[in-house]
């Protein structure tokens, strides 16, 4: 069984920031970072299964911005590296999450550099710029939004509200060092804020060509194949019921509840089997 747990281990390590090598998340001893152990990022953030759907939910939410899309379909690899783009943001997520102050505010710089260079204009002639404080703000709303859906759905759908909303005033530090502006942080206000942004939201065959790479994206292994196929199902699941009208993603009734239970069936495993994660090496960091 120990050899078989370590082989699911690698998989899910190959999947992730960890796979790139540049970050550890064992030192500096006792640094908390920008969160610690205490707080609702540290919570929410731990599952990997549960923040791989999500995170496939956010990137679906977050396309439908027509400026977002095209930041990143001009200034992206992600057409040709999709797996490599999954382990970037997964990198920029565990780090600022999990990994020391030092460490989390050298990821949030790099980013903040690279987004000086993410200018163009959109298809419909507007000029878009990734500094742009609004679109950091829906980019983190998209995100932080899907990530807490995921944990309400998977690990504790009785969370009360209050921790919810700790939750958003938390990760909200992250958007706003980003340059992020008059972000919500609580969630009546992400809810709010989700439905005045529905009028600028749309689905075009750029929308639609990334949800075809999404569910044609190459996997590290054969033995990851379904385990990707079962997170994109999922990840559609997730999202707010306009959202997957607005993409002409229809799942089946009775789809729902086997989807729902192949994700629960297989994060067991999954907890079962990583015992390495960000979240662990971050624990043991802290620990006197």
């Amino acid at each position: 069984m120990e050899i078989l747990r370590r082989q699911i281990e690698k998989q899910v390590h190959s999947l992730t920031g960890a796979s790139l090598g540049v970050l550890d998340l064992d030192q500096p001893r006792g640094d908390a970072g920008l969160f610690g152990p205490e707080s609702m990022v540290w919570e929410v953030h731990a599952d990997f299964t549960s923040m791989m759907v999500g995170g496939i939910s956010a990137l679906l939410l977050q396309m439908l911005h027509p400026l977002a899309l095209a930041g990143v379909w001009d200034h992206s690899t992600f057409r040709q590296d999709m797996l490599g783009r999954l382990r970037r943001t997964s990198l920029f997520i565990a780090g600022t999450s999990y990994g020391g102050l030092h460490d989390a505010e050298q990821l949030i710089d790099k980013v903040r550099r690279i987004h000086l260079q993410v200018v163009g204009q959109a298809l419909d002639g507007r000029p878009y710029a990734a500094t742009d404080p609004g679109l950091l703000t829906w980019v983190h709303v998209s995100e932080v939004s899907q990530f807490l859906a995921g944990y309400l759905r998977y690990l504790d759908p009785e969370l009360p509200v209050d921790e919810q909303d700790r939750y958003y005033r938390e990760v909200a530090l992250i958007a706003e060092r980003l340059g992020a502006q008059d972000v919500p942080k609580s969630s009546q206000a992400i809810s709010e804020y989700l439905e005045r942004m529905r009028p600028q939201l749309l689905c075009d065959e750029r929308t639609r060509e990334v949800v075809r790479l999404l569910y044609t994206a190459p996997m590290p292994s054969m033995l990851a194949k379904p385990f990707g196929s079962l997170m994109m199902q999922a990840g559609v699941d997730l999202l707010p019921d306009w959202a997957s009208e607005l993409l002409g993603e229809h799942q089946a009734a009775w789809r729902r509840p086997l989807i729902r239970s192949g994700v629960r069936g297989t994060g067991t495993v999954l907890r079962w089997a990583v015992r390495n994660s960000a979240a662990q090496r971050a624990h043991r960091r802290v620990m006197p």
